[in-house]
């Protein structure tokens, strides 16, 4: 575990938790190539804040990449609702592409 890694980790559970924190965590854990805990940690971001179009923008790619299609449409489905809600046109636009392609697979 890098030390980027484990000072995020120390932070989860305190006062500075939140979706933020762990979109932080799922960035610094992809860059170790563990897209497994990545996932987890973007989905624990959106417990935390269910509109927050980034976290599932990143997690729609990352299950689109580790193929689990049927997820990533999911994931992107209720981006562009969060995405809408917050009137967060690019990421609106830029998860509707992701998904046309997905499903015409």
């Amino acid at each position: 575990m890098t030390d980027r890694i484990a000072s995020l980790r120390a932070q989860c559970g305190g006062p500075r938790d939140g979706a933020l924190l762990r979109v932080m965590m799922a960035n610094a854990l992809l860059a170790e190539s563990d897209a497994v805990s990545a996932i987890a940690e973007l989905r624990r971001a959106l417990e935390f804040d269910p509109d927050y179009s980034a976290a599932w923008k990143q997690l729609g790619k990352q299950l689109a990449d580790s193929g689990d299609a049927a997820a990533a449409i999911d994931a992107y489905e209720h981006g562009i609702a969060a995405a809408q809600k917050r009137g967060d046109k690019q990421a609106q636009k830029e998860m509707a592409v992701f998904l046309r392609r997905l499903a015409s697979r």
